[in-house]
């Protein structure tokens, strides 16, 4: 109990990690905070995403690729892979309001809804 205890905090404080350095008001400035961590290193943005690290080594550590284990490195991944790809996009000189034309505010509901969901789920893939 105590270790899926000290892994499901890891996860809360990797997420939490995750949404600080991302934070801005919009989406817009969410992804100009990605394109600049982006610019100065390709490395640096990985590591910047621990959680996606994380995630593929509780699967090895647990021996566990269950429905939720799996959908957590899923989505992390689905997720890295766009904001990649709109990065790449921007880096060719496409305006990000052509990419993405609403600029949807980011309340803390949207800003911090990783930190319920993953956790959570990384919780289901114990019990089940």
């Amino acid at each position: 109990m105590m270790q899926i205890l000290i892994l499901v905090s890891i996860l809360i404080f990797l997420e939490l990690f995750e949404s600080s350095w991302q934070k801005a008001p919009t989406l817009h400035g969410m992804m100009n905070n990605n394109y600049a961590i982006f610019q100065k290193n390709i490395l640096s943005y990985f590591l910047l995403n621990p959680t996606f690290i994380y995630s593929i080594f509780l699967c090895f550590y647990l021996s566990s690729f269950n429905f939720w284990l799996s959908s957590i490195v899923v989505i992390k991944f689905v997720d890295i892979a766009f904001r990649l790809h709109i990065i790449s996009k921007m880096n060719s000189g496409v305006d990000l309001n052509e990419l993405l034309p609403m600029d949807i505010p980011m309340n803390n509901i949207f800003r911090y809804f990783n930190v319920l969901l993953y956790p959570l789920s990384l919780i289901f893939a114990f019990i089940y």
